[in-house]
């Protein structure tokens, strides 16, 4: 029996999607929010990690997503 990649997957696609400036950014510097700057600021990394990590334990604990490979 394999192992669980599932939290592993999730947390791999939703470090790239939620990386502060990459899609967007909240707070951003002159706006609420801004699209693709490829700039970042502290309280933007601290409201990114708080979303990402809501976002990981309503799929992985609440959701219960689970991917086994053999």
């Amino acid at each position: 029996m394999g192992a669980d990649w599932g939290p592993v997957i999730v947390a791999v696609a939703l470090f790239i999607v939620l990386s502060p400036g990459l899609l967007f950014q909240f707070p951003a510097r002159i706006r609420v929010v801004e699209f693709g700057n490829m700039n970042t600021s502290g309280i933007s990394i601290l409201i990114h990690a708080i979303i990402y990590f809501c976002i990981l334990t309503i799929l992985v604990i609440a959701i219960g997503i689970h991917v086994h490979i053999n």
